[in-house]
């Protein structure tokens, strides 16, 4: 049984909506310019949580008895002047970089593709437990894939074997993109539907311009070249001269026998350059080490970056990040100050701010990679990554539900609070697997997620809805994501304390957080079951 602090549900929370509003303030300000990766906000954001650790009275815990563990990245910067073009016989567009279509090139220096085949690939799924191979027995070398978003459950209206609506693993568009560049594919091209994709095409247009980074060393494929987005009518009207429709096409494409298959006289051309750098970025760590078990850890994490000062909006070439992710920061640094101030726990709890999230988890995958505290002794992974900064509301958005035992414990937390687990609204998104919790995940370390409900004490959740829906149209991972003075934070404080004590109990506990049966990763874990003390 965990030792709970559900029977203190009517104490004062020790989380201060003012101390996250101030550190939210004082992050996503302009003089951190966005906190991007390698670029002149990094060194001033990770000193700012360094000192607000310190000062909280956590211990460093970095490398080399450091604040800090160095993460080595490669940015890659698409130099001015791409460019994309279809074509199908007579007919050709050049398509705008940034306003029709997204270009990522996947190796530095000079690529040029002329008159690549286009080959439509369904959802691009490979997985050969349930029988699902697009590419088997098609040729795809010099070719380019155009898939769709999501995967085959989506809108089947029936279970295919994947996880109905809510997005399966192979569905994410990385999984998509190594698929193809496994079958040997030069690129790929996703056809963007709003509802599949999870977010509009304005979020990946207007972040077209922005760098991507891959952990170092960097290793170019020579074969695999590109992948980008293409909006939804330059896909629609390119499948229109291939004498093809949409709508029929995912029909086709939702049976485990569909093979990718040439589109009429369909090509792409496209040319660019793109420069390589090396840096190195940071995770900032703290902990507080635990009284009698202090081998034994339980790991809070939240990521520092947003998209830095690149590909100017309106204007704007910062890109602040309030919401995404100085709140989760400010409420990493808030709850490791409320567990320094109470009695030491039992384990070590271990703060981590993480780097280059906004990239493909890069700072945490790095660490779970060269992990500083071994992630079989690591009981849980709590993730603060909150989605909008809502009023009060009368519940808690677990993400990704049905995976770990940690939930029934999020549950008893929640409730002494009054506050209902709902799973999250939008299952087709996949956020599951779309932040640093996942890093951890994958390798076995029962791992949790959750965000404040958007059912709010005023105005329900058709209030709810609504803010969620403005951030996600108008906001999200764009300049206008910035500090609002208006915000009570009172939806940021109800997250933090549910987090806090629910890693206090974890901290405390003489059990281990377990997979539910069944889940992906559970044979993971257990693999590692001789490393970890059972108390009886």
């Amino acid at each position: 049984m965990l030792i709970s602090l559900v029977a203190l549900a009517a104490a004062v929370s020790p989380i201060s909506a003012d101390r996250i509003k101030t550190d939210v303030r004082t992050l996503s300000s302009d003089p951190f310019l966005g906190r991007g990766p390698g670029e002149a906000g990094e060194d001033k954001t990770i000193v700012y949580i360094a000192q607000q650790f310190a000062a909280a009275g956590l211990e460093p815990a970095g490398d080399h008895g450091s604040w800090y563990q160095d993460v080595p990245l490669v940015r890659l910067d698409r130099r001015p002047g791409a460019t994309l073009t279809l074509q199908f016989g007579d007919w050709h567009r050049s398509l705008a970089l940034g306003r029709d279509a997204t270009l990522g090139f996947r190796n530095p220096g000079d690529t040029k593709l002329s008159g690549a085949p286009l080959v439509f690939a369904g959802y691009g799924i490979v997985n050969a437990r349930l029988g699902w191979d697009a590419y088997a027995g098609i040729d795809m070398h010099g070719k380019v894939a155009v898939v769709l978003a999501n995967d085959p459950d989506f809108e089947a209206g029936r279970d295919l074997g994947f996880e109905g609506r809510r997005l399966a693993f192979e569905g994410r568009v990385g999984e998509k993109f190594a698929a193809a560049a496994k079958a040997g594919a030069a690129g790929v091209l996703v056809i963007h539907e709003d509802a599949a994709a999870s977010y509009p095409f304005l979020q990946l247009a207007s972040g077209d311009a922005l760098p991507t980074m891959v952990i170092a060393p960097l290793q170019p494929s020579a074969g695999f070249m590109l992948s980008g987005w293409l909006r939804n009518d330059v896909a629609v009207e390119m499948l229109s001269h291939a004498g093809l429709d949409l709508a029929a096409l995912k029909v086709r494409a939702r049976d485990a026998a569909f093979r990718a298959f040439p589109l009429r006289d369909g090509s792409v051309t496209a040319s660019g350059s793109a420069t390589a750098t090396s840096i190195v970025s940071h995770n900032v760590l703290g902990k507080l080490p635990g009284a009698s078990r202090p081998d034994e850890t339980v790991l809070y994490g939240a990521h520092w970056d947003a998209n830095g000062q690149n590909g100017p909006v309106a204007g704007d070439g910062i890109r602040n990040g309030a919401v995404d992710n100085a709140t989760g920061t400010s409420e990493l640094i808030e709850v490791g100050r409320a567990i320094a101030r109470g009695r030491r726990t039992a384990r070590t709890v271990v703060f981590a701010a993480w780097t280059a999230e906004e990239k493909g988890l890069l700072g945490s995958e790095y660490y779970a990679a060269h992990p500083i505290y071994p992630l079989a002794t690591t009981a849980a992974v709590i993730n603060l990554d909150p989605h909008v900064v809502l009023p009060a509301a009368r519940d808690i958005e677990l993400i990704g539900g049905g995976r770990v035992s940690l939930e029934a414990d999020l549950r008893r937390v929640a409730g002494a609070h009054r506050l209902s687990i709902v799973d999250e609204p939008a299952i087709e998104a996949g956020w599951y697997f779309r932040s640093d919790q996942f890093s951890f995940a994958k390798r076995g370390v029962p791992a949790i997620t959750f965000r404040a409900g958007r059912n709010l004490v005023e105005g329900g959740t058709a209030k709810g809805a609504a803010l969620v829906a403005d951030y996600n149209a108008s906001r999200y991972h764009q300049p206008s994501d910035a500090f609002e003075p208006s915000w009570s934070f009172a939806g940021t404080v109800q997250e933090a304390t549910v987090a806090y004590e629910l890693g206090v109990q974890v901290a405390n506990a003489a059990t281990w957080p377990s997979w539910n049966t069944g889940t992906d990763y559970a044979t993971l874990r257990a693999a590692t079951n001789g490393d970890r003390k059972v108390l009886q």
